[in-house]
């Protein structure tokens, strides 16, 4: 088996796990959970944000770890860390206790990411990164058009799907130590990278792609549920398509190279505006509100391509701290949206936010990567 598909496949399951299970899925189970344990809005927004703060700690941490111990030690610790959390999830009898373990389980995201990419910088021939990386991204895709069925099959039980997602995470723990290589991060580890424009741009684009994404990653079952009256078989269907959307995102790289940075970038953060209002504002018919999803779904891993490309392009002596930039300013916004919607769904309403957010995606826009394409990719 060539390096290129090995460390794919086993980065695609990881990312899966830990992305689309460990991550995302609370959000599709939110309803359930907060029926049974009486969340709210607010906090419900709090607990999310929890969750992609731990994200934040722990991406640099492991840009850190990556560069010091190697790919493999760090994407291990990744899945043990997502099979603590689920288990967490699964058994938490309070809402403390269901905080602390979204926010392990959310770590564990973090963890991922970056020994990806210094394995596949050490590995695979320049020629096919790209696409290695965007591939291995787009499992997170795989991991949420999962987890949509299984919400489905089980009839809305979070408890024993979350269960089953730490058993899934187990088995990952031991593909990645069979799979992976032990390199390390590149040849400039060590300290903060240059903030060169690149880099500062790179940062203001994916903190308000992160920030605007919170509105369906972490309150679209509220809003389907709330506004249109949806169980948890429509919230189900309702990841399912965002899942299966995100597929697309395999071939970032790809479009990339083909067209630039910038026009890929501007051309998914407007499908990520339209399909927040689709299925946020509740006046979309149930067809739509599912179109919305997988339109979403595509464009968010779609960004998250574009900035790992960005990433790895303005640093690629340090891939993995290249990668975190991007993926730790994401997860920034994140933590910082996912209140923010919280509290304006819980004040002015649903409608406003969504709109307020739909706007923030298209702001992304304004940040360009052109110095990085016409040096590195295009």
């Amino acid at each position: 088996m060539s390096p290129a598909l090995r460390i794919g496949a086993t980065g695609f399951g990881l990312i899966a796990v830990c992305y689309g299970f460990a991550r995302f899925a609370f959000g599709l189970f939110l309803p359930q959970i907060d029926g049974d344990l009486s969340l709210g809005p607010s906090l419900s927004g709090i607990i999310s944000g929890g969750s992609f703060a731990g994200y934040c700690i722990a991406i640099v941490a492991s840009a850190v770890l990556t560069e010091r111990i190697g790919a493999r030690a760090v994407a291990v610790g990744a899945a043990i860390v997502a099979a603590v959390g689920m288990a967490g999830i699964a058994l938490a009898p309070s809402p403390l206790i269901l905080a602390i373990a979204v926010v392990v389980a959310g770590s564990s995201t973090g963890l991922a990411s970056p020994p990806m990419a210094a394995a596949v910088a050490a590995t695979v021939q320049k020629s096919r990164q790209n696409l290695t990386n965007t591939v291995i991204n787009a499992g997170v895709s795989a991991g949420v058009a999962l987890s949509g069925p299984i919400a489905l099959a089980i009839a809305g039980q979070w408890r024993l799907a979350f269960g089953a997602f730490a058993a899934v995470a187990v088995v990952l723990t031991v593909a990645a130590a069979a799979s992976l290589p032990a390199s390390r991060g590149g040849e400039g580890a060590g300290g903060l990278p240059p903030m060169t424009g690149p880099v500062l741009r790179l940062i203001s684009a994916s903190f308000l792609m992160g920030a605007a994404s919170t509105a369906l990653w972490s309150f679209g079952g509220q809003l389907v549920s709330q506004q249109l009256g949806w169980g948890p078989t429509g919230t189900g269907l309702l990841w399912t398509c965002i899942g299966a959307g995100g597929i697309a995102g395999a071939w970032a790289g790809k479009l990339v190279d083909r067209f630039g940075l910038d026009p890929v970038h501007w051309s998914f953060l407007g499908l990520m505006a339209a399909s927040i209002f689709a299925v946020g504002s509740g006046v979309a018919t149930p067809s739509l509100v599912l179109i919305g999803g997988a339109l979403f779904g595509a464009a968010y891993v779609m960004l998250t391509g574009v900035y790992l490309v960005w990433g790895t392009h303005a640093l690629p002596d340090r891939p993995a701290t290249g990668l975190m930039i991007g993926f730790l300013t994401i997860a920034v916004g994140q933590t910082a949206g996912a209140p923010l919607f919280g509290f304006l769904m819980a004040g002015p309403g649903a409608g406003p936010a969504v709109t307020c957010f739909a706007g923030i995606a298209l702001l992304a826009g304004a940040f360009r990567a052109r110095s990085v394409t016409g040096s590195a990719v295009a």
